[in-house]
């Protein structure tokens, strides 16, 4: 698969994939596709802020004469500026003459073989004591007991472009990341224990996160064993669990990881789409391993992990129409699921029977009271606007609305929500109001990632009866649990409403939640393999040498060995590398 933008050099989150190489990569981290089609992260790692961003997500320099140019060039341009026997003359800092040295021949005393049989090997020139400086692997490697003197080490396990990015950092103090080789980089900051670099590239991976490439990002998160980052993983696949399951990078997800979604309690999902989402998993697995996509084969694959789908939840139409046309259950257990839905004495069955918990909504109460007036608040086709920001990424699910202060009334509504003058979500529905100056909720057809420190604005235009509640005393900001909202008035609000007072009390939103684990079963439930594997499951495959140690395949999993693996031990990589 490629990865594709639709948007341009404004890398709108929304637009944004991570997908997975079906051909073997150049590492068990080859970078999956473009994140963005031109979106890149530059930061001098002397600044004490980690990353500043702009309105559209996108990383930029946090500033200082740092922040506004790169030191390094290319080899050819450095060893060119070095010509000059009275070249260090020219460079008035530490820095910059350090920079000069970056991928340049002269004083270095190795030389690294970088890039495996996939991808073009470079031959990139360094100098121990710079990067022994700055990576306790390499000072291992080079000055450690078990160090050799080699004056050529092969690195076939990293992309050329990340181990020229981590140097660039341990030169330059410089970080410039690309989208098409962000995981990688990650992979060799880890390998070689470099932490600000390795922290700068999951950042760079949470501000890029959304439901299409969230499920991926999962399972290289905890491949990279970074908590954080899984846990924002989860909090986006479990609030857009539909969109997630949907996205292209499902299929390419490892078995682990596609189990821990399966087995996970808080999806916002319906259980028909995850089964649906599980045949397409299946079914790109029988295609990688080279055997026909029968309802056999895909059973063989999924094994027990199809007994974590919720399927007696679904409605009796779901099952009997869906599931039951597939031919993925066996005819005993059909049956036993049709006498589930219909009859009084049920058997028991194999799959879980209680629906999956969810996602607890909480909403956002911007008034302090509500009013009502003869000769107001009144619609007619005006809009009720609010703009709005948040200081941690949240999912807004719907509104609360006042309804009419003369009695029982059926409105007309239009809910939306936009950044930037960009429809985000939008829909056209309908609410019974009781008379009561209750709110009543109204929502969007699926959760919308709203992102910290970034304006959204909120409008409703009513149609029905004249006269309503609203609100009054208005708060310009409001702790919800451990979210902070603050309100401001929109231009584009025609009908009155604003901070102080109005329409649109309340916003329904999915908000973060504490650390957790994966909720991974206790135990992996795959099935026994059919053939070969290691093509079908997580990062590589069976050409990768590397690609069952990383992704983990059936084999791995039914041993007990897990299917995450993990970097490596520093020492253990040091005493290897020279070796």
């Amino acid at each position: 698969m490629v990865g594709t933008s639709s948007g341009g050099a404004s890398g709108e989150i929304n637009n944004l994939q991570i997908t997975q190489p079906i051909s073997a990569p150049a590492s068990p981290l080859a970078s999956p596709g473009a994140i963005s089609s031109s979106t890149s992260f530059c930061l001098p790692s002397s600044s004490n802020a980690l990353a500043a961003t702009t309105g559209s997500g996108s990383y930029v320099c946090s500033g200082g004469a740092a922040g506004n140019m790169s030191y390094a060039n290319s080899g050819v341009s450095n060893a060119s500026d070095t010509a000059d026997p009275n070249w260090q003359a020219t460079k008035a800092t530490v820095l910059e003459r350090n920079a000069a040295m970056f991928n340049n021949e002269l004083m270095s005393d190795v030389k690294f073989i970088v890039g495996g049989d996939f991808d073009t090997v470079q031959t990139i020139p360094a100098h121990k004591y710079i990067l022994a400086t700055g990576s306790s692997v390499f000072y291992a490697m080079f000055y450690g007991g078990l160090a050799e003197n080699k004056q050529e080490i092969k690195v076939p396990d990293v992309e050329p472009t990340a181990f020229l990015t981590l140097l660039r950092y341990l030169y330059c103090d410089e970080i410039q990341l690309e989208p098409d080789n962000i995981l990688a980089t990650l992979y060799a900051a880890k390998k070689y224990i470099v932490p600000h670099l390795a922290r700068a590239c999951v950042n760079y991976l949470e501000v890029k996160l959304t439901a299409k490439n969230a499920c991926l990002l999962l399972s290289q998160s905890r491949l990279f064993e970074e908590p954080e980052l899984m846990q924002r993983c989860w909090e986006v696949i479990d609030a857009q669990a539909e969109m997630a399951i949907k996205s292209e990078d499902f299929v390419d997800i490892d078995l682990k990881t596609f189990e821990s979604i399966l087995w996970r309690e808080t999806l916002n999902c319906k259980e028909i789409h995850l089964f649906e989402a599980a045949l397409n998993w299946a079914q790109n697995c029988c295609q990688k391993m080279g055997i026909d996509q029968t309802a056999q084969n895909m059973r063989k694959v999924l094994g027990q992990a199809l007994h974590l789908i919720r399927i007696p939840t679904m409605t009796l139409d779901e099952f009997a129409n869906g599931v039951a046309q597939t031919g993925i259950l066996t005819s005993q257990e059909t049956i036993d699921m049709f006498l589930h839905f219909t009859a009084k004495s049920k058997p028991s069955l194999n799959f879980p029977i209680k629906p999956r918990a969810g996602l607890k909504t909480q909403v956002c109460h911007r008034f302090q009271s509500c009013a009502y007036r003869s000769n107001q608040w009144r619609y007619r086709g005006r809009c009720d606007s609010i703009q709005f920001s948040v200081d941690k990424r949240i999912f807004i699910v719907g509104f609360g609305l006042y309804g009419s202060s003369t009695g029982a009334a059926t409105y007309n509504v239009k809910i939306e929500l936009k950044r930037l003058g960009r429809t985000l979500a939008e829909n056209d529905t309908k609410f019974f109001s009781d008379g009561s100056s209750n709110t009543f909720h109204v929502f969007f057809e699926n959760p919308i990632q709203i992102e910290p420190e970034c304006y959204y604005t909120a409008s409703v235009i009513l149609d029905g009866v004249e006269l309503s509640f609203f609100g009054q005393e208005g708060m310009s900001e409001v702790c919800m649990g451990n979210v902070t909202f603050q309100f401001q008035c929109s231009s584009e609000s025609t009908n009155g409403t604003g901070v102080q007072g109005g329409q649109i009390p309340e916003l329904i939103f999915y908000g973060p939640t504490a650390i957790a684990s994966m909720n991974s079963p206790p135990n992996s439930m795959c099935a026994s393999p059919v053939g070969d594997m290691d093509g079908c499951i997580g990062i590589g495959n069976k050409s990768n040498r590397n690609s069952s140690e990383l992704s983990g395949n059936c084999d791995d999993i039914l041993s007990g060995g897990g299917g995450g693996g993990g970097v490596g031990d520093a020492a253990a990589e040091a005493a290897t590398s020279t070796n």
